[in-house]
Order: C-alpha cells, then sequence, then structure tokens
C-alpha cells in the first residue's frame, strides 16, 4: 500500500515538472473562482476582476499545452511560455473593465478564441513535415485521454462534494455552503487538469506513438455515426427537392443542420483516416469520397440560406461566423475532391487561419463587419419608414409595433457595441436625456418607450401577446425605509442593508424567468408565482390591460419588503416568453 501511495506521489511530481504552466494556470483560475465564490459571486466594479482573471486563466490552460507540446518538438521551452504568458495578459486588457460593459459583444470574442485555443493544442508540434499517422495517433490519444478525464473528474468531484455533505448532516459541522462550489471549482479546474497530465505523461512521444487502432472507434464510427450521417443526408435532399419544387427561399435554421451534417460526417472521416489504407476497409475509402461529392449540392443550398438572412437582416457577429464557416467547408471540401495528396492536418490548421482572420484583420473581422452592417441597416430603417425630421427621429410618427421593435434592437446592438457616437446623432437633447437616464444605458432598450403612436402590423398575431401595465406612476412610500430602483442591475444585485445583505436576481425575457429576493443566504421570496398568476388572471385576454397598481409585498425575516412593477408582458410564438419591469422596492425593518 505505502509503495502505491509513493508510486502515484512520484508519478504526480513527474507530472507537475513536466507541465508546470499548465497545472499554473488551472490553479490560479479554480483559486480565483474559489475567492468569487467567498464573495457571493457579487460582480461589483472591484469584484469583477475575479471574473476576467479566471476567464484569462482557464484559457491559458490550453495554451499552455499547446505550447509545451511545441516546445518538446522545436524545443526553446522558456521563450516560448514567456511569449504565452504575454499573450494572456495582452488578452486580459482587451476584456472590459467592468460588469456593465461585458455585453454579448465578448461571448462572440471568448468563445471563438476558446476553439482557437484548443484547434492549436490538435496541431502545434506538427507544423512541419511530421508523418500524417503519428498526427492522427497524437489527437486520438488527447481525445481518448479528454474523455477519460471526464469520467475522472466527475466521479471525483461527486464523491468528494458526497462525504463533505454526509459529514457535515452526520456530525453537525455546519459547514458554510460556499464550500460546495469551491469543491466543485477546485476539482473540476485543477483536478481535471492535473488528472489529464497524469494520462499524458511522457507528453508527445507517448501522445504521438503507434497503437493499435481501436476497435470501439471502428464500431461506433460504421455503424452508428455513418448510418446517422445517411439519415440527415436524405432529410437535407429531401428538403432541398422541396424548396426547387415549390421554388420559395430555405428556411434560416436549415444552415445550421448542414453545417452540423458536415462538420459531423469530417469527424467521422477523421475517426477512421487509418483504415483508409486498409484494402480490406474498402467501406471507408467509399465513404470518403461520396460523403465529399454530396456537400456540393448543400453547400449552394447552405449559402442560399445564409445569404438569405444577410441581405434581408445584415450582418450579425453570429450570420458572419456561420458565412465563414460555410466558406471554410467550401474549401475543405474542394481541397479534399482537387489534391493530389491530401492531409487531414488541413482541416484544423485551415479553420485556426479562419479563426484568426475573423478576429484580428482590420476591417474584415466579424466585430467590423457586424458593426458597419447594423449601422447601415438602421439608418435604412429609418429613411425607408420616413422616420427621420430634420436628421433626427421623430418619435411621433405613427409606426408599426416590428419597425418600432427592430429600430430598438438595432439602437441596443450598437449601444452595446460601444457605438453611441454614431446613434445619439439620430437623437434630440430631450430623447439623449430620457432614453440614456438609467446608469446602465448600453443594457438599456428604451427606445421602443419613446415611440408615442405604435400599431399593430397587419400580419402580426396579437392575440399572443398581453401586456398588463401600471396606470399609476406615483408610488406610496410611507412606512418604509428604504427604496431601491432596480432599473440599473442585470440578471443580479447584491445590495447592504445595514448588517444585512438582500441578493436580487431578475431573468427575464425566457422561457423560464426568475425574479426572487434572497435576504442572508438563508430567506428567500421568489415572485414568480405572483407574476404567473397575473397572466393567467388575463389569459384569455390580449393586447394592454391597465391596472391601478402592480404590486406584491412579503415579510422576510425582520423587513417587510414590497416590489412594485411598472408591466408584466406575456408573448408566445413556439413558446410563451415572460418579460417584466420592476420599478422601485421599498423595505422596511
Amino acid at each position: 500500500m505505502l509503495r502505491k501511495f509513493k508510486d502515484s506521489y512520484y508519478k504526480m511530481g513527474q507530472a507537475v515538472g513536466e507541465f508546470p504552466m499548465v497545472l499554473l494556470m488551472a490553479f490560479l483560475g479554480a483559486v480565483t473562482l474559489m475567492c468569487f465564490a467567498e464573495l457571493n459571486f457579487d460582480a461589483q466594479p472591484e469584484n469583477f476582476f475575479f471574473v476576467k482573471f479566471t476567464l484569462v486563466s482557464v484559457l491559458g490552460i490550453s495554451l499552455m499545452f499547446a505550447l509545451k507540446m511545441l516546445a518538446q518538438r522545436i524545443g526553446k521551452t522558456v521563450f516560448l511560455e514567456i511569449c504565452g504568458v504575454l499573450l494572456l495578459i495582452a488578452f486580459y486588457f482587451i476584456l472590459p473593465q467592468k460588469e456593465d460593459d461585458f455585453t454579448e459583444k465578448f461571448a462572440f470574442l471568448l468563445i471563438p478564441t476558446f476553439v482557437l485555443s484548443h484547434l492549436f493544442v490538435s496541431f502545434a508540434a506538427f507544423l512541419s513535415r511530421e508523418k500524417e499517422l503519428n498526427f492522427w495517433q497524437y489527437n486520438k490519444n488527447l481525445f481518448i485521454n479528454i474523455f477519460l478525464t471526464a469520467i475522472f473528474t466527475g466521479v471525483l468531484t461527486g464523491g468528494v462534494e458526497l462525504a463533505v455533505l454526509a459529514v457535515d448532516k452526520l456530525f453537525d459541522f455546519n459547514f458554510n455552503d460556499k464550500i460546495y462550489p469551491q469543491i466543485f471549482y477546485l476539482l473540476s479546474i485543477f483536478g481535471s487538469a492535473l488528472i489529464f497530465v497524469l494520462f499524458s505523461q511522457g507528453g508527445l512521444r507517448t501522445l504521438e506513438k503507434d497503437g493499435s487502432y481501436p476497435e470501439i472507434l471502428k464500431f461506433f464510427t460504421q455503424y452508428i455515426l455513418i448510418p446517422l450521417l445517411i439519415i440527415y443526408a436524405f432529410i437535407l435532399y429531401f428538403y432541398a427537392a422541396k424548396i426547387v419544387f415549390k421554388w420559395e427561399l430555405p428556411r434560416g435554421w436549415v444552415s445550421y443542420l448542414i453545417l452540423a451534417y458536415s462538420i459531423v460526417g469530417i469527424f467521422a472521416l477523421l475517426i477512421v483516416h487509418p483504415l483508409k489504407q486498409n484494402s480490406a476497409k474498402s467501406w471507408v475509402r467509399m465513404f470518403s469520397r461520396i460523403f465529399y461529392f454530396s456537400l456540393f449540392p448543400l453547400l449552394f443550398l447552405l449559402f442560399v440560406a445564409i445569404f438569405t438572412r444577410i441581405l434581408e437582416y445584415g450582418y450579425t457577429e453570429p450570420r458572419y461566423f456561420v458565412l465563414l464557416l460555410a466558406v471554410w467547408l467550401g474549401s475543405v471540401v474542394l481541397y479534399f475532391n482537387l489534391a493530389q495528396k491530401p492531409t487531414i492536418k488541413y482541416i484544423p490548421v485551415s479553420l485556426f487561419v479562419f479563426g484568426i482572420f475573423s478576429l484580428t484583420v482590420p476591417y474584415l473581422n466579424t466585430f467590423s463587419v457586424a458593426k458597419r452592417s447594423q449601422r447601415a441597416e438602421f439608418s435604412k430603417i429609418l429613411i425607408e419608414n420616413n422616420l427621420l425630421k430634420d436628421q433626427k427621429i421623430d418619435f411621433g410618427t405613427k409606426v408599426t409595433d416590428t419597425i418600432a421593435d427592430e429600430v430598438s434592437n438595432k439602437f441596443m446592438y450598437l449601444m452595446q457595441r460601444s457605438d453611441s457616437a454614431f446613434v445619439v446623432n439620430f437623437l434630440s437633447e430631450k430623447d439623449r436625456r430620457d432614453i440614456f437616464k438609467a446608469k446602465n444605458h448600453r443594457q438599456y432598450g428604451g427606445l421602443r418607450a419613446q415611440f408615442s403612436d405604435i400599431i399593430p402590423a397587419k400580419n402580426t398575431v396579437q392575440t399572443n401577446r398581453l401586456e398588463i401595465f401600471s396606470q399609476n406612476k406615483i408610488r406610496d412610500i410611507s412606512g418604509y425605509d428604504y427604496m431601491f430602483c432596480p432599473e440599473d442591475f442585470d440578471q443580479k444585485m447584491t445590495v447592504n442593508v445595514g448588517n444585512d445583505i438582500f441578493i436580487f436576481e431578475n431573468i427575464s425575457n425566457v422561457k423560464d424567468p426568475t425574479f426572487k429576493i434572497t435576504l442572508n443566504n438563508n430567506k428567500s421570496w421568489d415572485l414568480k408565482p405572483f407574476l404567473n398568476g397575473k397572466i393567467a388572471k388575463y389569459k384569455v385576454r390580449s393586447g394592454r390591460v391597465e391596472q391601478e397598481e402592480i404590486s406584491a409585498e412579503k415579510q422576510l425575516g425582520d423587513y417587510t419588503v414590497k416590489v412594485y412593477f411598472n408591466n408584466i408582458i406575456a408573448e408566445k410564438e413556439l413558446v410563451q416568453r415572460m418579460y417584466f419591469n420592476v420599478g422601485y422596492i421599498l423595505i422596511a425593518k
């Protein structure tokens, strides 16, 4: 037993010595999140550092692993690690300083960056002319190690959490509830990184070593993945035939299905790549030829679907990335159909290059293209609907609800991308004051409320929309000690009242909205039943329903809390969504 313990300790020491920067990044990310949990996840300006540092540290795990693989191929370990650290520091300062500025724009920066860092891992050590079979073995072993790491980490994390819970409940230790997320962060980030590098000991030499082809992969690909791909191909071809027969434009979501079919098909071909050299596995060569030829008509359908949306609504970051993926997919199809000796390294390397292009090339990157396009769309809507008077928006002009929503959405889109200098040129001084009175105006979608004469569009089904609004704008605050206006927070905020802590959670505009008030992480008030009750009371009605006042009151610990709502909106298309606007919250002790 002691010998096994010494062996495990020795292997762990070897892993730490071999991958110190990978484990350092994982440790920093885990500890930072644990500190953030200790602060009740309160993303105040002084605490937002923890969110940014965690994101950068977690990004550093894959980046440092890729650089380690490259260093094992070419040397220069210290130089490459210094470059990696400098890159992470630069990325930290690219992210916004305040949570208010952390808009969806940065999701379109973070997600592609994380994807690119993992793509770099897949080929960093194979930039020169190493054997293609070694490249395949390396990535196959990485894939297996990731799968095993997920299983080990899940079992370890769940086991430790249950053990702590058992000790807490059975022996009355009364642990702070924060211990559970802290354990999860430590084990899921640092623990998983340690387990992964233990599986990857020996580094590049072990990972690229030749090995027998796993039978489970062949079975999975031949009898599960490829049949599913054939079924999806038939569905997509029948849909294409329907479009031609009815001579109609394709629906927008078909582009996602085609991309999914294509990417999964390429993944399947990568899995069975070594079998192409085996004459007994003719089904692999046949599937390879058929698959890439089958993509030609689907690519045409894909581009038609994408440009239909772009020409109608302009570029946004998601549409830009879908178009970029379509162009990349086209390049893959042409490469494997025309190249004399195609290499599978083209797939990750070319996708990496396209990704770098989308984020870094001036004028042509996703953010520049989307912003210019939405500027043009914003101006076009105003001009085509005669909403400009002396080059300012005339909010007294009669306008349909769809146009009002579109103007408001594009306004907020540009505000969230720090383009206020452009949009404010269309607003009078009074309108600027009214719209920007909220502190967090980049999250504030108040432009629609400025229109005074909104009419239903002819094709709008108004029976699907109900708005209950409060007529009384004067609030009675007698008998209360504190008044809180939550218009300047999004989703979650912590407020101190004396020695007590109130947490306000506000998530609207989703299928399952939340409005909850919690006192000292102990007593809570869920207002969702109140909101649902209001909607249910008028479920047979549509349009606008006026009430003198929309309010709810509850005793919460030693406090009386009263919430005033300005309005509650329910919309039903494919699913029902609820919106609500909280006016004021009053608190009395």
